[in-house]
């Protein structure tokens, strides 16, 4: 695993301008607006306090 490479991803990544509204990524909801939840292939996760939402099958 010390051999792998992580993807690192910008803040500025997790934001989107659709005409003139702007589109925020998933938030954690238990640590509020600041703290994104990292997307994987079958769950939402937050790094920060560890909660998870699974995706629907």
């Amino acid at each position: 695993m010390a051999d792998e490479k992580q993807k690192s991803v910008k803040k500025s990544d997790k934001y989107k301008i659709e005409g003139d509204k702007l589109i925020r990524g998933r938030t954690c909801p238990k640590c509020g607006p600041d703290v994104f939840m990292a997307e994987h292939k079958d769950r939402f996760y937050c790094g920060k306090c560890h909660y998870t939402e699974f995706k629907n099958q």
